[in-house]
């Protein structure tokens, strides 16, 4: 599992990238994270589209994640 805590911004998104593309990352823990860049919801979507769970994910985060995926 992979733990994310604080921000995920644009910044961020190489380091879990690199652990998401690993192959041993199963689900994504989110219940810490207070902002997301619309970048990094969008490797939300591709991850969740690749089978890999997204946990603990605050409502405005599983809203966006939900309409970036209904819009793409």
């Amino acid at each position: 599992m992979l733990y994310i805590s604080g921000r995920l911004a644009a910044e961020d998104l190489d380091v879990v990238r690199t652990a998401l593309d690993a192959g041993r990352v199963v689900a994504v823990e989110l219940a810490e994270v207070e902002v997301v860049s619309r970048d990094a919801v969008k490797l939300l979507v591709q991850a969740e589209a690749e089978g890999i769970e997204i946990r603990s994910c605050p409502a405005y985060i599983r809203e966006w994640i939900t309409n970036e995926r209904e819009s793409s």
